[in-house]
């Protein structure tokens, strides 16, 4: 499976961005998408997971009410949409996939597959 990010950049306190990421390569019916996101001199940390099959979603608290994941099926894409940003959002965000549905979508052992990354900056 290849994944491949896009959407990251330069935005403001309070502004919004929406990465996407194109899945090619395997079956995605019983799959969880993840998105996951690394500041400089952190851990990679969870921010949302969705399951293809029936589209149920999962959200780290940091970004519960701000941020939405979504998928779609037509294009092979999974997106997230970031509203009210803040500085803490500065980081790399992967997006990560696991072919068949395992509990623990929060932990990056879950996850065979990872995307390059995107940066998104956000600025004070």
């Amino acid at each position: 499976v290849q994944l491949v990010e896009s959407g990251g950049g330069l935005v403001q306190a309070g502004g919004s961005l929406r990465l996407s990421c194109a899945a090619s390569g395997g079956t995605l019916s019983e799959s969880v998408m993840g998105w996951f996101r690394q500041a400089p001199g952190r851990e990679r940390e969870f921010v949302a997971a969705i399951a293809w099959s029936n589209s149920n979603t999962n959200y780290a608290d940091s970004v519960k009410g701000r941020f939405a994941i979504s998928r779609d099926n037509t294009k092979n894409t999974v997106s997230l949409q970031m509203n009210s940003l803040k500085p803490e959002d500065t980081a790399v965000y992967y997006c990560a996939c696991s072919l068949y549905h395992r509990p623990r979508y929060w932990h990056t052992t879950t996850y065979d597959y990872w995307g390059q990354g995107t940066l998104v900056t956000v600025s004070s």
